[in-house]
């Protein structure tokens, strides 16, 4: 994804968003079918329930953004880890409908929201905030999906940002205009 220079907050972080969601989309789609709901041990998760949470989060977090506590009543957190999705069609589902929860939320909001406050488990944030503590919470699980992606994929991986000592072909693409960073 092409960075682009804003000085608007609410364009970043969607922005951002959106180059997480890629990622993420990007290793699913090269994991294979039973990558996707294998636990490494019976303490992990799998890729299949780290999207169920995700889209729990999602949905709880970004519904009513302005208006209701981030963690809804519904939610039952707990369970986002019990019964994953068993295929990669429920999975992809969960993911693009948690995402599209995310991205109605941040096309209604303006700069001038982002010192709103909304509430999340009864503790007030500012929206700034509550987008910065949503971006942390998916990056690192979507590093979670990229790393199990990767470790099912095995040697049919195809890197997703700067390969493995490609460092300088990178830098010299990016330079000559062939690729951007980001």
């Amino acid at each position: 994804m092409a960075h682009e220079r804003t000085d608007s907050y609410v364009n970043d972080s969607t922005s951002l968003f959106q180059y997480y969601k890629k990622l993420g989309e990007n290793a699913i789609a090269q994991c294979p079918d039973l990558g996707l709901v294998a636990q490494v041990d019976p303490e992990s998760n799998s890729i299949g329930m780290i999207v169920k949470h995700l889209a729990g989060n999602m949905r709880s977090r970004w519904t009513e953004f302005l208006t209701t506590d981030g963690e809804k009543p519904s939610r039952n957190r707990d369970t986002e880890f019990e019964d994953p999705p068993k295929n990669r069609t429920e999975i992809l589902d969960l993911w693009d409908g948690g995402w599209k929860c995310v991205f109605t939320a941040l096309a209604a909001l303006s700069d001038a929201d982002l010192t709103k406050t909304v509430t999340i488990r009864g503790e007030e944030h500012s929206v700034m905030q509550a987008i910065n503590r949503q971006i942390a919470h998916y990056s690192y699980h979507v590093g979670q999906i990229v790393f199990l992606a990767k470790h099912f994929a095995g040697t049919n991986w195809k890197s997703l940002t700067v390969a493995k000592s490609k460092s300088q072909e990178f830098n010299a693409d990016v330079a000559s205009g062939k690729k951007s960073q980001r």
